[in-house]
């Protein structure tokens, strides 16, 4: 066996992945499944539980099967010695014996009954886990996948964050070479880079240009803590990477020198981590042993995670924020501290819903294979797949922030004045009234105080005070929405809901 065939012991938790990156991963196909390796990484639907696994022979029908496996590997021989030498299409196809494969086993992976289960490239996989780290080498920054590309987060001591970029800010070149029509994998591959090396960037803030030259560095960020008030403090939680808990910790500890008693954990956006992670935040607030989650495998078989020590026992109320993107381990977390707590409140919307748990099997290329075989439950035995977690108050954020990402999206010869209904004005209407530019509709319909509140913002933000909506405008609105949600934690109702919970309000 091969020195990178041997087993491994890293237990991963997986990061929820949402439909357009599962569209992506299929649309890259590019390695060549090898000989599968021998060890065996448990990852639960938002979070790996873990355990070797050891296949399972059945007893009975051992003949029938055999044979039917044979068929079965006859069978896909031939369709790809067919696909491969005689396929008339094939000639057009540079990687054809590549490709075949890998479309073997996304689509021998892939199933209507369960949207988990997938195949990874060796490129893939690195991906998913640098994503749940949030450790690389670069300047630090996230940007939206379509559309513009409009920075949504500056990490904390960063080096963007010390260079002066700002959330809101829209990429337009990376050392002289255009952004603005390059798919964001290009983007990250052109603003990341060797940890000393510069990059020259240059952003669009307010309509105007914007050049920094940034020092690359590595970036490892999954956690934000502050306080806020008195003895109040806030703990945001991106992801549970393999540094989450140690930077949970200190965050607890300098903010309780400040003198914290309550606390808001804000897990919204929150896909899963790793499994180690998960427990090691959760021992932060509960008391030692105290049992987290169980695994229930199809056997019957059932494992339990539970609490180390560490419990910071000067935190006496706590509100966690969710929402449709809160997945997995987080929602582990926050049924764990929900059910083991009597103190914590649940504020946002209802959480994904992701409660099945999957194995990575690894290949000698570095691809893998991710199944499920088990599901998780709560400490009171809730099992929330596909039904998610209820908060106790259900808060709505403003309708600009509820916004589909298309109706934000215009062609640059696209534009809207006067009595014309699109959702692009609906889109720029709710941002308007957002950023303090009342139009008093959201209906789509262009009416005059949509053209009135229209020309007003653009006169302020260096645009054609033309009152017409085009794609610069709505641009600029959109950068606009998502700086001042970042800084002005007044619009944030549902952090404030929080807060007033906290206070007693």
């Amino acid at each position: 066996m091969s020195e990178n065939e041997k087993k491994t012991v890293k237990i991963k938790l997986e990061r929820h992945l949402w439909p357009d990156e599962m569209r992506e991963r299929q649309r890259r196909k590019q390695v060549t499944a090898l000989m599968i390796a021998s060890l065996a990484v448990v990852f639960i639907v938002g979070f790996l539980l873990g355990g070797t696994l050891h296949p399972v022979r059945s007893s009975a029908g051992v003949g029938g099967t055999v044979n039917q496996d044979k068929f079965a590997q006859g069978k896909l021989d031939s369709i790809y010695s067919i696909m491969k030498n005689e396929w008339y299409f094939g000639k057009d196809d540079e990687n054809l014996e590549q490709d075949l494969i890998d479309s073997a086993l996304y689509g021998m992976s892939s199933s209507a009954l369960d949207p988990h289960t997938t195949y990874m490239s060796a490129e893939q996989t690195l991906a998913f886990s640098t994503a749940i780290d949030n450790n690389f080498v670069g300047i630090g920054i996230q940007y939206n996948a379509s559309g513009p590309k409009i920075v949504t987060r500056v990490f904390a001591d960063s080096p963007a964050y010390h260079a002066g970029v700002q959330v809101g800010d829209i990429l337009m070149k990376a050392d002289g070479q255009d952004l603005t029509d390059l798919p964001s994998d290009d983007v990250a591959d052109l603003v990341r880079g060797e940890a000393g090396t510069q990059v020259e960037l240059e952003v669009l803030r307010d309509n105007e240009p914007v050049t920094m030259t940034i020092t690359r560095g590595e970036v490892n960020n999954t956690v934000y803590g502050e306080m806020l008030d008195g003895s109040l403090g806030y703990l945001e939680i991106i992801s549970f990477g393999s540094t989450t808990g140690v930077e949970c910790e200190r965050y607890l500890s300098m903010m309780s020198e400040q003198g914290l008693e309550r606390l808001i954990i804000d897990l919204r956006d929150n896909g899963g981590g790793y499994l180690d992670a998960l427990v090691s935040v959760s021992s932060l607030f509960l008391p030692e042993d105290t049992l987290i989650m169980t695994q229930e495998y199809k056997d019957g078989r059932r494992v339990e995670s539970h609490t180390t020590a560490g419990q910071f026992e000067n935190i006496q109320g706590i509100v966690i924020l969710i929402n449709g993107d809160t997945a997995s381990a987080s929602e582990v977390l926050t049924l764990a501290l929900k059910e083991q707590r009597d103190d914590v409140t649940l504020i946002g919307t209802q959480s994904y819903g992701k409660g099945s748990v999957q194995v990575q099997r690894p290949f000698a290329d570095g691809s893998v294979l991710k199944y499920t075989n088990s599901r998780w439950l709560s400490p009171n035995e809730e099992w929330i797949n596909g039904v998610g977690i209820t908060p106790d108050q259900i808060v709505e954020l403003p309708p600009v922030l509820q916004t589909t990402t298309a109706s934000f999206m215009m062609e640059e010869d696209e534009s809207y004045t006067l009595d014309q209904v699109s959702e692009h004005v609906a889109s720029a209407q709710k941002a308007l009234a957002f950023l303090d530019y009342p139009v008093g509709r959201s209906d789509g319909y262009f009416d005059a105080s949509t053209a009135q509140a229209l020309r007003r913002y653009q006169s302020e933000h260096n645009l054609e005070a033309s009152g017409v909506l085009d794609a610069a405008t709505l641009q600029s609105l959109v950068s606009g929405v998502r700086y001042r949600w970042s800084m002005d934690k007044n619009v944030d109702n549902q952090l404030q809901k929080a807060v007033s919970i906290l206070n007693g309000e």
